[in-house]
């Protein structure tokens, strides 16, 4: 997994008066979890650009003027509610040996018969909780949708691989095709499509078909 570097300060002084004047300062104050002690610190707002206006999952080297680095991940972040400027960030670190929980996005790979007969792809998960070692934390998981017709589902466990434990139950449904109103349906569409499209004819009123005999008649 790639990983992003955040420089920043350790903070001596943790009130509410010296929180409100590094944020006043460009500042944003972030506390580290997980290792023997608590460290708290600061960095400048830009610097986590990379890291929160992104869908991908990175890791975080957090490397402080004193000389300290650490490795971690981010575990919660606070926006203003108005300005949506970041107000604080936890981090939680990482260890070699230990596994850590995190949320990876899911990327729809390939084209499906599905969708060119008229379906519509419904993304039920963009991302997936995921727990492993550090090394083994994948950059995104793959749906291929490719084999999925209409009325078909991709579940969790369509995605699951070497290294890691997806943290979902079996049946979590991924990604989906939904039945249109427009949808096509070839001959070679099995049983469970047809049926999927009788139930939409059935919802939106008489089929192209029908309409045609009784203009005919």
């Amino acid at each position: 997994m790639k990983s992003i570097t955040i420089n920043g300060s350790q903070r001596e002084s943790v009130g509410k008066k010296a929180t409100k004047a590094l944020r006043n300062a460009g500042q944003v104050p972030c506390v580290l979890y997980g290792g023997d002690e608590t460290v708290h610190f600061s960095a400048a707002e830009l610097a986590f650009s990379k890291l929160v206006y992104t869908p991908n999952a990175h890791t975080v080297v957090i490397a402080l003027d004193n000389g300290n680095t650490y490795d971690a991940v981010l575990q919660d972040i606070q926006f203003h509610p108005v300005t949506d400027k970041i107000l604080h960030i936890d981090f939680y670190r990482l260890f070699e040996d230990k596994e850590i929980a995190m949320d990876i996005p899911v990327h729809v790979i390939g084209t499906s018969r599905g969708v060119l007969n008229g379906g519509v792809l419904r993304k039920n998960r963009r991302k997936l909780r995921v727990k492993a070692l550090p090394k083994n934390l994948p950059d995104f998981l793959e749906a291929d949708i490719t084999p999925l017709k209409i009325g078909s589902k991709l579940y969790v466990t369509a995605l699951e691989g070497e290294g890691y434990k997806l943290l979902h139950t079996d049946n979590t449904v991924v990604v989906q095709i939904k039945t249109a109103r427009t949808a096509i349906l070839t001959e070679d569409e099995d049983e469970d499509e047809l049926e999927e499209g009788a139930e939409a004819t059935a919802e939106g009123g008489e089929s192209p078909a029908a309409e045609a005999t009784e203009t005919q008649e």
